[in-house]
C-alpha cells in the first residue's frame, strides 16, 4: 500500500469539482476554504470549482481538471469540492496512469468515491473518506472534521463514537448516538475499503471494479468494509450486499461497518440491522456507526490498517499505516 506524503506547513492544496461545483453555497466554501488556510495551506482551485451547477464542468473537462493536479508538481493534495450525483460520468476522461504516477492524498465523500476507491483498490494508493473541500469549519461538525486534517498531517488519532449527531440539518434533528451490534459488543481489524454504497453499487462489474484482486492481496490481513448510506431503501441496501457476494468482494471479509443511513426507508419493514444479519451470517458486523452524511462523523482512511471497537453503544475506531 502507498501512503502519500502528509502535509505539512506552506503545501498546495488543490481543489476539483469532479462532481458538482459549489456556486450556490459560496459563504460556507469560503469559511471552508479559511479553516484549511488557517492551516498554512496555499489553495489552488480548477475552473469548474464555483460553478453552480450539479455538473463543475463536462465530463471531460471535469476529468481533465482533476488528472491535471496531480501531474502538478507544485500541488501536495487533492481535494473533492463537494458531492452530487454525476461524478462517473468523468471516469473515462480520468488519467489514470497520471494518478498512479503522481501520488497524493485524495479527499472526498459521498459521490467522491467512484475515484477513491478505484484509486486504492486498483493502485493501491490510500485515499481519505470523510470531508469535501467545503465541509471544514461547519458548527455542526463539532470538531471532528480536526481528525480529517490530523490524518492528511500524518497523525492519526483515535477517533470515537459521539454523544449526539444531526439527523436531519433542516429540522435541526438532534439524536442520541448508539452503535449497534447482534451481540452487543465486536472487534474487528483489516485492510479498510469502502465509500458512500449508493456509489459503489454502480461499480460493481464494470471496468473499475478490480475488487477481487485487491481483496486477494490483502487477505491475510483482512478486509473490513465501511458503508455510507445516503439513501438506499433496505431492500436495495440488502440486495446491494448479495450481489457484492456474488461478485467477490466480501470473500476474506474479517468485518463490516455500516453508517447511519440519512434518509432511511423499507417497503417490507426490514430495518437495516435485518438486511445485514441476512446477508452476512458469517461476518462481523456494526451498525448505526459514525460514518457518512449523518453528522459529525468519524474520516476513514481506505488502504489502511483499521481497528474498530463497538461495546454497549459506544465505540472507536484507529488507523495504523502497514505497507
Amino acid at each position: 500500500m502507498i501512503y502519500p506524503a502528509f502535509l505539512k506547513e506552506g503545501d498546495c492544496i488543490g481543489v476539483c469539482a469532479p462532481s458538482a461545483g459549489v456556486g450556490d453555497s459560496l459563504e460556507e466554501f469560503e469559511t471552508s476554504l479559511d479553516v484549511l488556510r488557517r492551516q498554512g495551506y496555499e489553495i489552488r482551485e480548477t475552473a469548474g470549482v464555483r460553478l453552480a451547477d450539479m455538473r463543475g464542468g463536462t465530463a471531460q473537462q471535469r476529468g481533465e481538471e482533476i488528472s491535471g493536479l496531480f501531474r502538478d508538481e507544485g500541488i501536495q493534495a487533492v481535494f473533492c469540492a463537494a458531492g452530487g450525483d454525476f461524478l462517473y460520468e468523468c471516469m473515462p476522461y480520468i488519467r489514470w496512469q497520471t494518478l498512479r504516477r503522481h501520488p497524493k492524498w485524495l479527499v472526498g465523500m459521498s459521490d467522491p468515491t467512484s475515484i477513491l476507491f478505484t484509486l486504492t483498490v486498483k493502485y493501491d494508493i490510500a485515499t481519505i473518506y470523510g470531508y469535501n473541500a467545503g465541509e471544514f469549519g461547519v458548527p455542526e461538525f463539532a470538531g471532528y472534521d480536526e481528525n480529517c486534517l490530523a490524518m492528511l498531517q500524518g497523525r492519526l488519532p483515535e477517533q470515537y463514537s459521539t454523544q449526539q449527531y444531526l439527523a436531519d440539518f433542516e429540522r435541526c434533528d438532534v439524536r442520541d448516538t448508539y452503535w449497534q451490534t447482534p451481540e452487543g459488543s465486536v472487534q474487528m481489524q483489516g485492510r479498510c475499503i469502502g465509500g458512500c454504497i449508493d456509489v459503489l453499487k454502480d461499480v460493481i462489474g464494470t471496468k473499475y471494479d478490480h475488487v477481487r484482486e485487491f481483496v486477494r492481496r490483502y487477505k491475510e490481513d483482512g478486509i473490513v468494509w465501511y458503508f455510507d448510506n445516503f439513501s438506499l431503501s433496505t431492500e436495495v441496501f440488502y440486495r446491494t450486499l448479495l450481489q457484492m457476494r456474488e461478485a467477490g468482494w466480501l470473500r476474506y471479509a474479517s468485518g463490516v461497518m455500516l453508517g447511519r443511513t440519512l434518509f432511511p426507508s423499507s417497503d417490507t419493514g426490514m430495518d437495516y440491522g435485518d438486511a445485514l444479519a441476512a446477508a452476512l451470517p458469517d461476518v462481523p458486523y456494526m451498525y448505526d456507526v459514525d460514518i457518512g452524511h449523518t453528522r459529525p462523523s468519524v474520516t476513514m482512511m481506505n488502504g489502511a490498517i483499521v481497528h474498530a471497537v463497538c461495546e454497549d453503544g459506544r465505540g472507536s475506531i484507529r488507523f495504523e499505516l502497514k505497507p
